[in-house]
């Protein structure tokens, strides 16, 4: 089951966050051969996303990013996300997911 870690982003400013992967034993995952995917969605349902930039740190730590453009496009409110990294063999595994809350500004 995914680690639940809400997130809270600035409208119209550069966003980046470091999230660490634990295991059941709360040991840091070894990720050195993953790869990462990450999107908003206003809804499970939703037909449009916006992907996170997604860097896989092998030490057990994925940093999710988004350029300022990409967050003056995103309405303010609640959205849906979640992160999957896959294995150098190709398993999937769904590690976090929670809500974004997307702060409005006054600057662009």
């Amino acid at each position: 089951m995914a680690a639940v870690h809400n997130l809270y982003i600035d409208q119209g400013a550069d966003f980046s966050a470091d999230i660490e992967i634990f295991d059941d034993f709360n040991t840091a995952w070894d990720l050195t051969g993953y790869t990462g995917a990450a999107k908003i969605k206003k809804s499970y349902y939703s037909s449009t996303s916006t992907a996170f930039t997604v860097s896989v740190n092998a030490a057990g730590s994925v940093n999710l990013a988004l350029t300022a453009t990409s967050t003056s496009s995103l309405a303010e409110g609640r959205y849906l996300y979640d992160v999957v990294i896959t294995s150098s063999g190709g398993t999937k595994t769904r590690v976090i997911e929670g809500l974004v809350t997307i702060n409005p500004g006054v600057t662009t």
